[in-house]
């Protein structure tokens, strides 16, 4: 475990190899599981700020399930997600030529129609927060979907914690990622 302010981050995500391999899974993860994604409180409300600006770029099945159930449901623990269609994808994903599954919501973002990319829970798959009272647990959520990402990781040579860069300074900040680059090094080294 590494330990950086009110974090405790896995291992597995200094150690494991995983670079998306979208060729190959076709995005299953805004597909495949129970509920869509994991949206934290804060997101409610820029869901439903970015709703005109992302309609565009949505199907007409993912509109229809917005329009029923809203721009997030509450799940059964009270949590909050993305609605899904008919219990598979997420309401905001949508099907480009090669039948790869992409969010519209960061479609509208890399636009420039939004300022928003999408929900933190998306942009840092594979890792998945556990929200304490104390703390923050960082933890690999390993799934057979992406067993073609930790091989195509592995052949790059790129850790979970390189390839998620990008959302980790997003969401702790850059002072933390440059602690956490730190901490690996120093165990490296040990």
């Amino acid at each position: 475990m590494i330990l950086i302010e009110n974090t405790v981050i896995s291992d597995d995500i200094a150690e494991k190899f995983f670079v998306c391999d979208l060729l190959k899974c076709k995005g299953a993860c805004c597909v495949e599981g129970d509920l869509g994604a994991p949206l934290e409180d804060d997101e409610l409300p820029i869901m439903d700020e970015i709703l005109d600006a992302v309609k565009p770029y949505l199907s007409p099945e993912g509109l229809a399930v917005i329009e029923k159930e809203g721009t997030y449901v509450k799940d059964w623990e009270g949590d909050f997600s993305t609605p899904v269609i008919e219990g598979r994808e997420c309401a905001f994903a949508l099907y480009d030529d090669k039948g790869i599954l992409k969010c519209g919501i960061e479609q509208a973002y890399f636009d420039g129609k939004i300022s928003w990319r999408k929900p933190i829970s998306c942009h840092l798959y594979p890792i998945r927060i556990s929200k304490y009272d104390q703390y923050d647990a960082l933890n690999y959520d390993r799934w057979h979907i992406c067993s073609d990402a930790c091989s195509h990781g592995e052949q790059l040579g790129v850790e979970l914690y390189k390839f998620l860069k990008e959302p980790l300074i997003r969401k702790y900040g850059e002072a933390w990622y440059q602690e956490l680059l730190k901490e690996i090094k120093d165990r490296q080294e040990e």
